[in-house]
């Protein structure tokens, strides 16, 4: 029972998921609630991005010192602690100075826990065991997301203004209430692993070997810039995402604002079913069609159609920011559908860096280019994402979204795309 990967594969994905979500995406409502701007918003998430672009800095150490198991326990307690610890920091006076440090440091631990929890995925189970768990482990990625973004936010909306026979607890409380519950759940989790984790990987203390890894990580990138190609595939990992890097902040951030600054006006527990659950839903079932329709078909026959399918439906938040009022189904059922067109878009996108790094080295190449699509697909476009909007507002920003499409057609364009490198 204690090895079975049924009884840790779901558990970890759940742990791996619920730190990212609370840095990445809860804060962000969180802030917005207590009056940041937001240019102010998301140039401070921006930041707390950058953990996991460079966390192949670090991979090195969690190979090379204690074992992979060690480092999932202690990255648990260590975000478990730490987020416990945002939720007394908000009632102090340097609130967001230290919320902002608590959240960087559950990023690094996050980012670290990424790193552990992945390789420990491939040393404890075989190739047909990651084969039969892989489709467990993504499920239960979104699952943490799900309960993130939908139901924690719900939870800050339910607790901030009341429901039924619960009092209302005020904004600084309720989001209290949310990190002290998302402190308990990791600590449960951590508890858990203690048990259900093989232990089964000798310690390597003090074997840094510092290096050779310095070695292997000069072997790696002459390995990257010895494939053919490579301009091209540089130019589409970092500007591919473009569109739905500035807009991935900005749309709980516009769903939130008042209408008389062009929001849509919605609260914490209709923000957490539209984008935190039919949202995350569409996002995975696009994700799941678009693996099927590659797979079938190939990529090269695929890669426009999924395009198209990544960036049109963009258009839905510039129409809803023309036509705030159409109520929370049709608002619900855009984003349902946006999503899932970024999750076809996304499936075709994550193929093609696959195909790019095979060969020697790939597991590195792969990490680099992953690295790489955060950077350009996520965290600079998200930290001036704010800036744009409040200096143009929401309509004007999602025509520039659209425009930006242009750029993911360019690159997908000259990018070489085939279904093996």
């Amino acid at each position: 029972m204690r090895h079975t990967p049924s009884t840790w594969v779901p558990s970890l994905y759940l742990a791996e998921a619920l730190p990212y979500t609370a840095v990445m995406l809860i804060a962000l409502v969180m802030y917005k609630d207590f009056g940041l701007s937001d240019s102010q918003i998301t140039l401070y998430t921006g930041w707390l991005s950058m953990p996991w672009v460079i966390k192949p800095v670090w991979c090195t150490v969690v190979d090379n010192l204690r074992t992979k198991r060690w480092w999932i326990l202690t990255m648990q307690f260590v975000t478990g602690t730490a987020l416990a610890l945002v939720a007394f920091a908000l009632h102090v006076d340097f609130w967001l100075q230290i919320s902002l440090a608590l959240f960087m440091l559950i990023a690094f631990s996050s980012a670290t826990h990424d790193i552990s929890a992945d390789g420990f995925y491939i040393i404890a189970l075989n190739e047909q065991e990651q084969s039969a768990f892989v489709g467990i482990r993504n499920t239960f990625y979104r699952v943490g997301m799900i309960a993130g973004q939908g139901g924690l936010v719900a939870l800050a909306g339910v607790l901030g203004k009341g429901w039924g026979n619960i009092p209302a607890l005020g904004s600084v409380s309720a989001w209290g209430v949310v990190f002290l519950v998302l402190s308990v759940f990791m600590f449960l989790l951590a508890v858990v692993h203690t048990r259900t984790l093989p232990d089964m990987e000798q310690s390597n203390h003090n074997n840094l070997k510092f290096k050779e890894q310095m070695n292997e990580l000069w072997q790696t990138l002459l390995e990257l810039f010895r494939k053919p190609h490579l301009w091209s595939a540089i130019a589409f990992i970092l500007l591919f995402r473009l569109p739905e890097g500035l807009l991935t902040k900005m749309v709980p951030l516009f769903m939130k604002a008042d209408p008389a600054v062009g929001g849509l006006g919605m609260d914490n527990v209709q923000l957490g079913f539209v984008n935190g659950t039919l949202g995350v839903i569409g996002l995975l079932l696009g994700g799941i069609l678009g693996g099927f329709l590659v797979a079938r078909y190939g990529l090269r026959r695929c890669i426009w159609p999924l395009v198209l399918c990544f960036t049109v439906p963009d258009v839905v938040y510039l129409l809803l920011s023309l036509h705030p009022a159409v109520g929370l189904t049709w608002v619900g059922v855009s984003v349902f559908f946006e999503q899932m067109g970024y999750g076809l878009g996304f499936a075709a996108y994550t193929i093609f860096l696959l195909n790019f790094a095979r060969g020697r080295r790939s597991t590195a190449i792969f990490s680099i280019c992953t690295a790489g699509q955060l950077l350009g697909g996520s965290v600079i476009p998200g930290m001036i994402s704010g800036w744009i909007s409040d200096s143009v507002g929401y309509t004007a920003f999602f025509t520039i979204v659209m425009f930006m499409c242009i750029v993911t057609f360019l690159v997908t364009a000259f990018a070489h795309v085939a279904d093996h490198s």
